[in-house]
């Protein structure tokens, strides 16, 4: 399904309608259609808050429209033109129109024009010159090449992660050693990287690695969740190399080539005992490669990059702070668990699954990509909860199957002693509702074990503490403590010391 807040959010952002369609893997058309449609509807990023992304898609497209058939250029024609001095493309549409209109045709929009051509390029191995635009994007990679620190405990050599980031209108690079690739070392990597440059570029050009794209089809890509998520946070769109098209991030590859050179080859005999002391190490060399003169042009990276700077959009007022997903199902009491501890969700959403993202400091419920409520995390003992009377229900029974009257009812059924420990886990909190998930253990006991033997073993919890849980309970039947009576068998071997053997036990053997 067509993104369409995502295609309105990058064209907030001044992103062209072809990266925009790379962005969100639909055609340009598609993207043209939708900034067309929402012009005509009144409607501009940011949305308005209750706005779901279906009431959006209604508010675009009401109906369905009659497909057009389109005249196809001749892009053998557009690329021999394109060769000539002072022509673009924008100038051959024109033309191409015109011929169309003249013939009765209907003529494609300047952005599948585009499109087309570029497709032309790239089945024909023809070669384009692309003109760098300041601010407009900055490509990220791994390096092949790692360089060593040593364990200060075992003296072995441990292998460090190169990250490279470069701005392809200066050459400006940013570089920084990690332990692992893994997610948080790419995130933490693009967080430092935007803070020493100052500034954001409109689009983020990485490779096809899982720590930043999920999936890669012909027809899709799928941004990994938490990447994207840093996007948005960045006011940047992630746009992809192709697979196996290293020339989407030239400048960045080349910038590897040369930085192995300049940097992890300048500092290849030198010894580091941490981590922070080879960033050290890279950070001086990085400024001397920034500052070295170009050989064919005058300046320097970093000289360039000063005019570069006063195009890139500003940073937030906060950094990004690093979140992980988990998938959720809201219990009858209406509270999910993260981490062995109880956080509320609207009792509308009792039995549905919903998307948690945590972060350090706060617990965020999403319903259908819906924020539905958050929490500040908890910390310490476990099973804490943190319950927001605005979820509750005013009528508790009429939206939920089991209540705590019905939770009574039953128990008196069984017996005094499970009724007891029913009432027990029903009021010892401050919100009897946060009692009903060991109401529902205990009820689930009964049906594994019987309800003799769920009696008997509360019976026998009370005589060890007045305040029994569910723990010792089933504990108490997993081990069979409830078919054991107080008075066992004696023996007359038997004495206060144990067993003894009689003087018969030794005169066996004489018989």
């Amino acid at each position: 399904m067509t993104n369409y807040r995502e295609i309105l959010r990058l064209n907030s952002l001044g992103i062209n309608k072809t990266d925009i369609a790379a962005s969100c893997s639909c055609a340009r058309n598609t993207v043209a259609s939708v900034l067309n449609k929402a012009k005509e509807a009144g409607i501009a990023y940011p949305l308005p808050d209750d706005m779901s992304d279906k009431q959006l898609a209604e508010n675009l497209f009401p109906s369905v429209r009659t497909k057009v058939t389109y005249k196809m250029p001749d892009y053998d024609y557009v690329h021999r033109e394109m060769a000539k001095s002072g022509v673009t493309l924008t100038l051959l549409w024109l033309e191409y129109c015109d011929k169309c209109i003249e013939a009765g045709e209907i003529p494609y929009k300047s952005t599948q024009f585009n499109k087309y051509y570029a497709d032309y390029v790239k089945a024909t191995k023809a070669t384009m010159h692309i003109t760098r635009k300041p601010g407009e994007r900055m490509e990220v990679d791994w390096a092949g090449q790692t360089a060593k620190i040593i364990d200060t405990d075992t003296g072995e050599e441990i292998s460090t992660y190169i990250f490279v980031a470069t701005l392809p209108y200066s050459g400006y690079s940013y570089v920084e050693a990690f332990l692992s690739q893994n997610q948080e070392s790419w995130i933490s990597a693009h967080v430092n990287t935007y803070n020493y440059f100052g500034g954001v570029t409109k689009m983020l050009v990485p490779d096809n690695l899982k720590t930043g794209v999920d999936k890669v089809t012909k027809s899709e890509t799928i941004i990994n969740k938490v990447y994207q998520e840093m996007a948005q946070h960045y006011d940047t769109a992630v746009i992809p190399a192709r697979v196996r098209a290293p020339k989407d991030k030239a400048t960045v590859e080349n910038s590897v080539g040369i930085i192995s050179t300049w940097i992890l080859a300048v500092i290849r005999n030198q010894q580091f005992l941490s981590l922070k002391e080879l960033n050290v190490a890279i950070k001086e060399n990085l400024e001397k490669f920034n500052n070295k003169p170009f050989q064919k042009k005058e300046g320097s990276r970093a000289s360039l990059f000063l005019e570069e700077k006063y195009f890139l959009m500003p940073l937030p007022k906060r950094e990004f702070e690093l979140s992980t997903w988990k998938i959720a199902t809201v219990q009858y009491n209406y509270h999910i668990s993260i981490d062995k501890q109880n956080y509320s969700i609207p009792y509308e959403y009792i039995k549905q699954k919903v998307e948690v993202r945590i972060t350090k400091n706060v617990i965020e419920v999403f319903f259908e990509n819906n924020r539905i409520c958050s929490h500040p995390r908890l910390y310490g003992r476990p099973n804490q909860y943190s319950t927001s009377e605005a979820h509750m229900p005013l009528n508790h029974q009429k939206y939920v199957q089991w209540n705590g009257e019905r939770f009574r009812q039953w128990a008196s059924k069984i017996g005094e002693d499970t009724s007891a420990v029913i009432e027990l886990f029903l009021t010892s909190n401050k919100i009897e509702q946060q009692g009903y998930k060991s109401c529902m253990a205990l009820l689930k006991l009964a049906d594994k074990y019987s309800v003799k033997r769920l009696e008997t073993a509360c019976t026998k919890a009370f005589t060890y503490t007045p305040r029994p849980s569910f723990k010792s309970i089933y504990a108490i039947l997993k081990s069979g403590q409830d078919k054991i009576t107080d008075s066992q068998p004696t023996s007359s071997n038997t004495s206060e010391y144990g067993f003894t053997r009689g003087a018969d036990y030794y005169t066996r053997g004489n018989e």
